[in-house]
């Protein structure tokens, strides 16, 4: 059998099995209202949390951009990539999340790639050094992917139950002997298919007791969350105390590109010199750029967004569980749906766009086996009647296969 043959026969069985991802190309902008198949439905699966990703104002910005410095760099940063737009990106958002300094990178993948492989993979220094890196059960894909790529012979990496601080503080414990170079605790700020919060207060302090970098991705937390929308670390109350923040632009903050991690001034330099993502791949470009510092300018001068996304989020919550549908508690605009079985999954998801709602179901390997669920996320683009007239459609639907 050659590898085409392979491949058409997995490609089958994930139908036959209806674990197929479906592609369905939106025939509008982003926003809390889109076009499919001619038909206008509600959307439910966009990580567009403000309702930023078709706002008039970062439209122009990005316009502007091109305007001012072209469509793109054609360069990395160190060669000629380095405008200064990308230099005042990166001190706001270094002043936004409370952090010393930031670089830039084309996704918060990448970013997360680039950071584990590139301090724990380098010698600096050290002969026959060892580190070790605690990574929450449930982290995101690009974490794993990351810490992957960190050389077996030089990094011992482990697991702690998801959110399980008091475990991990055994782990740190019962290791705290071990002539580790580097310890590094890593989570997701918000996690992805759960919308519920890493317990930064808590990781905040066994780092300091144990010497400990804490390194966290709040892509989900980033003007979402927090009084003001500066993430996790705001609700929490410990921010501007997290060692190493990854975060992405491309949801909350506009909903493009590109991705970032903020620190220290010596870890973010450090960066600039080994990080292969980095390094090698091209700048921003500058519509991407003007557009993020318009989104940041619009999240400094009020809360108006993030409040009206708070009362969306609680809202949906509220009367999703009143239809009598088993859901993840928590205060995030990610509502997790749970249903159990991929089929269902799949099944109810495409009903629902019959019914005007286009929201995704997501089964194994995303989510644990038995797990699977659709995962409806909120907008502040979304009226009160958008979100009632989903309501109907998730009665409706949810009564045809007995959820309800």
């Amino acid at each position: 059998m050659n590898y085409t043959e392979v491949l058409v026969s997995e490609i089958k069985r994930l139908q036959e099995t209806k674990t197929y991802k479906r592609e369905i190309p939106l025939l509008s902008e982003q926003g809390g209202i889109v076009r499919v198949d001619g038909r206008e439905v509600v959307m439910l699966a966009s990580n567009n949390y403000l309702g930023l990703a078709s706002h008039p104002r970062i439209k122009e910005a990005a316009i502007r951009g091109i305007k001012e410095y072209g469509y793109g760099v054609a360069s990395v940063r160190f060669i000629c990539g380095t405008q200064s737009i990308h230099k005042q990106l990166e001190e706001k958002i270094s002043e936004f999340v409370g952090a010393e300094d930031t670089i830039l990178f084309s996704s918060c993948f990448a970013a997360n790639e680039g950071f584990f492989a590139s301090l724990v993979n380098e010698s600096l220094g050290y002969e026959n050094y060892k580190d070790v890196i605690y990574s929450d059960r449930l982290n995101h894909a690009s974490i794993i992917d990351g810490i992957r790529l960190c050389r077996a012979e030089v990094v011992d990496k482990k697991l702690y139950p998801h959110g399980d601080w008091r475990t991990l503080e055994q782990m740190l414990e019962e290791d705290k002997d071990k002539d580790y170079r580097f310890r590094i605790i890593a989570t997701d700020g918000v996690f992805s298919m759960e919308g519920d919060m890493a317990p930064l207060p808590q990781l905040v302090e066994l780092a300091r007791k144990y010497n400990a970098i804490l390194f966290v991705d709040d892509s989900h937390g980033l003007g979402v969350i927090g009084k003001t929308g500066r993430g996790t670390a705001e609700e929490l109350g410990v921010f501007g105390q997290v060692e190493v923040l990854s975060g992405t632009l491309g949801k909350a903050i506009g909903g493009a590109a590109g991705g970032f991690i903020s620190g220290k001034k010596e870890m973010i330099e450090y960066l600039r010199q080994k990080s292969r993502p980095y390094t090698f791949s091209n700048s921003l470009p500058p519509a991407v750029i003007m557009a993020t510092l318009e989104a940041i300018k619009m999240l400094e001068e009020d809360t108006s967004l993030i409040d009206k996304l708070r009362e969306n989020t609680l809202y949906f919550r509220r009367e999703i569980k009143n239809l009598g549908f088993k859901i993840i508690d928590g205060i995030h605009p990610i509502v997790p749906i749970m249903l159990g079985e991929a089929s269902l999954a799949m099944d109810m998801s495409e009903e629902l766009l019959k019914e005007g709602v286009y929201i995704k179901g997501l089964w194994y390997p995303v989510v644990p086996k038995g797990e699977a669920r659709l995962r409806a996320q909120i907008s502040a683009a979304l009226s009160k009647d958008d979100i009632d007239r989903a309501l109907e459609a998730f009665k409706k639907v949810g009564k045809k296969f007995g959820v309800i």
